[in-house]
């Protein structure tokens, strides 16, 4: 089992990083709230990391605090709920915001998360409401870092804007509905991060 990284960036293209550690690099697949606080590329990052291993694919699943990952585990241990959908459901809010949806039962908030219909909506409710009360104070007391930071690079907009999208449906939006959140968000001087993070925003 992979439990942690410590490695230098050498490419970022949300919502996948790609990180070097004594020479081997690993792609590591991130939720977009984890994603926004890396640092820099070429710059040391140190990521708590879960490892999936499937018939077709090994994936490396990412999270900048330990308190993320374990609320990672919680979700995929949900009935119908697995390690994309996972990663959508903390992309589209952050930690805080999904236990607080959960806690106050809106189930119509969680509905707009990509993937997660009614039944699923109500399943988190119920599985993860008795969850939380056991670790709730361990998963997000004042320590826990659920922050935004500013954005790095600017590439030029229309590359953001496709990288932007690219992410959404990496995330599992249909891509007619992502270049439409993206559409309505866009601006020139925005960079892929800030437009991702914005239209998730304006989705909830």
């Amino acid at each position: 089992m992979i439990g942690r990284l410590r490695g230098n960036i050498l490419e970022k293209q949300p919502p996948q990083v790609l990180i070097e550690a004594n020479g081997v690099g690993y792609e590591v697949h991130m939720p977009m709230t984890c994603f926004y606080e890396l640092p820099e590329l070429h710059q040391e990052a140190v990521i708590f990391t879960h490892f999936v291993v499937r018939e077709d694919a090994q994936l490396l699943f990412g999270f900048n605090t330990k308190q993320e990952r374990a609320l990672f585990r919680e979700l995929i241990k949900v009935i119908g709920v697995g390690p994309k959908l996972a990663l959508a459901i903390l992309s589209g809010m952050s930690g805080q915001q999904f236990v607080t949806a959960v806690e106050r039962e809106e189930v119509a908030t969680l509905i707009k998360l990509p993937g997660v219909g009614k039944k699923t909506a109500e399943r988190l409710v119920v599985e993860m409401k008795d969850r939380f009360k056991g670790m709730h104070g361990d998963l997000f007391g004042s320590d826990s870092a659920f922050t935004l930071t500013a954005p790095g690079e600017q590439p030029a907009a229309n590359d953001a804007e496709g990288e932007a999208v690219a992410a959404l449906v990496a995330l599992g939006y249909k891509p007619q509905e992502a270049s439409r959140m993206i559409s309505k968000v866009g601006r020139k001087d925005a960079d892929c991060e800030t437009l991702i993070r914005e239209a998730l925003r304006a989705a909830l």
